[in-house]
């Protein structure tokens, strides 16, 4: 599961039935002819309530990957592989969305291409903005649960399966015995180009990854594949050989503080959110979404009492506590979601909350030039990766938490 801020930009909401007037452009009716009548693209996209778009950039902080991806569209030579990296929730998938529509968009004007914000005034637009879009394709760990593979629907959405990817991309007989034709290699439908989005890319196994490198080596024309993650090293070195690669950075004070605005923030709550997200506003929304300050204001004076010298016999059980009461309201909301992945990001959040109190411990110890305070920091940090490392892996939870514990004050 992933939490992400709304990076939609442009007009006010219009109501889909106004939306729906409008013909196709004239440039995509010219692309490619009109198909039978109720396929895809030909008839008035769903009844979804649209996005609301604001004005401004469509990414805050982020000018030089957006520099990169415009200037790559109006060479003329746009690459066909892509890998977006970078933290977690700074807008590499927001990206990747974006070069979507203006490499679907016939009406995208250089200009558009250059500020790096296509229209939302599209027939393009309208489609992507329901998810009707036929040629783009998102693919993620939640598509398992709209699967036509029963298998796939009935698992937990922990990574992204080969059999999915066969599904929604590459083609080819799945577990159950059926064939599936790929989309990769047909036309695209309205005729402008096609465009996959791999989201959490490096969630693919390694069956997946190593399918995968064909197509990237030699995609068919008009194709392009964008691969968001923020573990590159995860992704095999052949498959990063094949892309070329845009690295995200977390957003500096100025960026954070226009996101605030933007999404109207509280200015009382935007001080401690910005120290906690570290320029990150998907870190940001998820801190507020699910009320992180509670955890910062039970949790630190807890851990500074173990780094003090005072036992604490019950904070391994109160983080499990915690973790499990956050992972049972995601599954809560959604049936099919991995108690697994919901462990970890209500792990994450545990990190999270450590690692704001880790950074100032580190500040104000290089300032005062405390090499000790520097190094018991440091020590911490790796917990929290070893931590990370052990829930990627499985080990008991409960378990990681009292070594954890059991190790903070040493």
């Amino acid at each position: 599961m992933r939490t992400r801020a709304i990076d939609t930009v442009g007009a006010q909401p219009r109501t889909i039935s106004n939306m729906a007037k409008r013909a196709t452009s004239s440039a995509a009716a010219k692309a490619t002819p009109r198909g039978p009548r109720g396929r895809a693209g030909d008839e008035p996209p769903p009844e979804r309530e649209r996005p609301v778009h604001y004005e401004g950039p469509v990414l805050f902080g982020q000018e030089e990957p957006c520099a990169q991806l415009a200037h790559a569209m109006r060479s003329g030579h746009m690459h066909h592989a892509w890998i977006l990296s970078g933290p977690q929730g700074v807008g590499k998938c927001t990206a990747a969305l974006e070069c979507a529509r203006l490499l679907l968009d016939p009406e995208a004007s250089d200009a558009q291409i250059a500020l790096f914000k296509a229209s939302r005034e599209t027939r393009v637009a309208e489609l992507i903005d329901v998810g009707a879009h036929p040629d783009l394709h998102v693919i993620a760990k939640e598509r398992a649960e709209e699967s036509s593979i029963r298998e796939l629907r009935d698992r937990k959405q922990t990574n992204i399966p080969l059999d999915l990817l066969r599904e929604l991309m590459l083609g080819g007989t799945v577990g159950d015995g059926r064939s599936f034709e790929s989309p990769v290699w047909k036309g695209a439908y309205l005729g402008h180009g096609k465009v996959f989005i791999i989201d959490e890319a490096e969630l693919l196994d390694l069956y997946g990854q190593n399918a995968l490198l064909k197509t990237l080596e030699e995609p068919p024309p008009g194709t392009y594949i964008f691969l968001v993650t923020t573990q590159e090293e995860r992704l095999l070195p052949t498959i990063r050989s094949r892309c070329q690669r845009v690295q995200f950075r977390a957003l500096a004070r100025d960026a954070m503080t226009a996101w605030f605005d933007r999404f109207a923030v509280a200015a009382e709550a935007r001080a401690w959110l910005g120290a906690f997200s570290e320029g990150s506003p998907g870190t940001a929304q998820l801190a507020h979404q699910h009320a992180l300050r509670a955890w910062s204001d039970e949790l630190l004076p807890r851990f500074a009492g173990i780094e003090s010298g005072r036992f604490d016999a019950t904070l391994a059980d109160r983080l499990g506590e915690l973790v499990s009461e956050f992972a049972e309201g995601v599954v809560k909301k959604n049936p099919k979601a991995s108690k697994e992945s919901a462990n970890r990001l209500g792990t994450r959040c545990v990190n999270l909350t450590l690692a704001s109190r880790l950074r100032v411990q580190l500040t104000e110890s290089a300032a005062r030039n405390d090499v000790q305070g520097v190094s018991n920091a440091a020590m911490r940090v790796e917990l929290i990766a070893q931590l990370e490392r052990e829930v990627r892996s499985n080990v008991n939870l409960k378990h990681a938490f009292a070594n954890l514990v059991a190790q903070w004050g040493s």
